[in-house]
């Protein structure tokens, strides 16, 4: 094979193939040789079809499978030896082929730029540590307890009021006739959050224990007996007991009832919670530092087919005119993207990063934990959609390039305080809100491309960070 390589300055090529007629030949007697003993035709024993027949009956075909495996491993070869990675798929223009040919061809490639990353090392960010002062732990549990009411056994003679408990037998009708689902037993109702049906819990306060209360409201709309959709039904309630709610006594009991050892162990599980909920915010603000820092870098020059495909995404669901007016601002935009992610791929890729099944498995659980009462919908998402975990891949990839990022920059270290973060925070918000509008149409659009970074450079995963919200237990 000889290979040329044209047009060496900017990053339009031409690279010319050349393989002789020799090489081919050699090619097609080997695809002879490989169907020689699994043609069966008339006349002939398995094995033994000469060459010339084999030809005729099927050499169109044969030639055309092995030009396109020729193709495929000559020009792949040609780009690993010249070392150029293309940006999108190669041209080929084919010059001279056909059987007992040589083969010759012109390959047209748009060559990824060369990338600098020892700047990476100088990049300045903040690393924040949240310090929890123990008032704001003990001020967590207590929102918990809150939330986690004890009642306790009231006397015979007590009424019921808003906030107790209530726990009753009944038996309901619709026009003195009983109904699928029209009798209940222990059913337990907090009075004053009317969970159960519209206006049922205001007509037991003031009932005690032994009472016999009939209750009449209209069953709901949603009723799963259609046809009994806002009837009116009456309820005969056998009041069971009546609780009063008491204070929870925040003690080592409490805590073993919320899944830790004692009450000292519950401090550490909420003060870490509340450690990790600043910091996943806190370090996405690093994230987004390291990479305003990566948009700085200089890149001589950035392909125009993958400019063309970044505004293509950036416009979608816009019209014609729209999209025309905003197509300078679309390309800037564009521009600091595919920068920004040609620089991750290559630390990514001299870096050897990879990511494992394992992590992959250990994002997807990850993703269902996210979702409960969700999961299967979530797995069978996974499962039917290889693009999603693609993406979920970059991700992955994305994440681990940052972190890496963080060990070999420079950061600024900073422990604060809870109302300092939440300050922080609160800032970073404010300045996305005063967004000028070029910055405001940039965010709009960073859901379908935030930066692209995949495990192949040639075949990029379009990513955005995810926010998990950690809510309180």
């Amino acid at each position: 094979m000889k290979v040329t390589v044209e047009n060496k300055k900017g990053l339009n090529k031409d690279i010319k193939v050349f393989i002789d007629k020799k090489t081919m030949e050699s090619h097609m007697e080997e695809k002879y040789e490989e169907i020689k003993s699994t043609v069966n035709l008339k006349g002939f024993r398995p094995g033994k079809v000469p060459k010339e027949v084999l030809k005729r009956q099927f050499g169109k075909a044969l030639f055309s499978e092995v030009l396109d495996k020729v193709l495929k491993d000559t020009s792949t070869k040609a780009l690993a030896d010249n070392k150029i990675k293309p940006a999108g798929q190669p041209k080929l223009d084919l010059k001279t082929y056909g059987e007992d040919k040589e083969l010759e061809y012109v390959m047209s490639v748009t060559e990824l730029p060369k990338i600098d990353i020892k700047s990476i090392k100088d990049i300045k960010f903040d690393q924040y540590t949240v310090k929890i002062d123990s008032s704001e732990t003990d001020k967590r549990i207590k929102e918990i307890a809150k939330n986690q009411p004890s009642f306790k056994e009231a006397t015979a003679d007590t009424k019921a009021s808003e906030g107790d408990l209530v726990v009753l037998d009944y038996n309901a009708t619709v026009d003195e006739k009983p109904f699928k689902g029209s009798e209940g037993k222990n059913t337990q109702l907090t009075l004053g959050k009317d969970l159960f049906l519209k206006g049922f819990d205001k007509q037991l306060i003031g009932v005690k224990k032994d009472d016999t209360k009939i209750v009449e409201v209209s069953l709901p709309e949603n009723f799963p007996e259609k046809e009994l959709s806002n009837k009116k039904s009456k309820f005969t309630c056998k009041i069971i007991s009546v609780k009063k709610p008491e204070e929870v006594k925040i003690n080592d009991d409490f805590a073993k009832n919320l899944g830790a050892k004692d009450l000292e162990d519950l401090k550490k599980l909420i003060s870490n919670q509340i450690n990790e909920e600043y910091k996943n915010s806190l370090d996405r603000l690093s994230k987004n530092q390291i990479l305003k820092e990566i948009e700085k870098f200089k890149v001589d020059e950035i392909p125009d087919n993958l400019i063309e495909e970044e505004v293509k995404i950036l416009s979608q669901g816009m019209s014609e005119e729209d999209a025309k007016k905003s197509r300078k601002n679309f390309e800037e935009v564009a521009k600091k993207r595919i920068k920004t992610g040609l620089i991750l791929n290559e630390f990514g890729e001299q870096s050897q990063i990879k990511v494992t099944e394992q992590e992959l498995q250990a994002e997807i659980q990850k993703q269902l934990r996210m979702m409960p009462g969700q999961e299967k919908i979530v797995m069978d998402f996974y499962q039917k959609n290889p693009s999603a975990v693609a993406s979920l891949r970059g991700t992955v990839y994305e994440e681990k390039i940052i972190n890496l990022i963080k060990e070999k920059a420079k950061p600024n270290k900073k422990e604060i305080s809870k109302n300092e973060a939440e300050k922080i925070l609160k800032s970073s918000q404010n300045q996305e809100t005063d967004m000028n509008p070029k910055d405001i149409k940039e965010t709009k659009s960073s859901s379908k491309s935030k930066s692209s970074v995949s495990n192949n450079p040639k075949k990029s995963s379009k990513t955005k960070p995810s926010t998990k919200k950690v809510s309180k237990k």
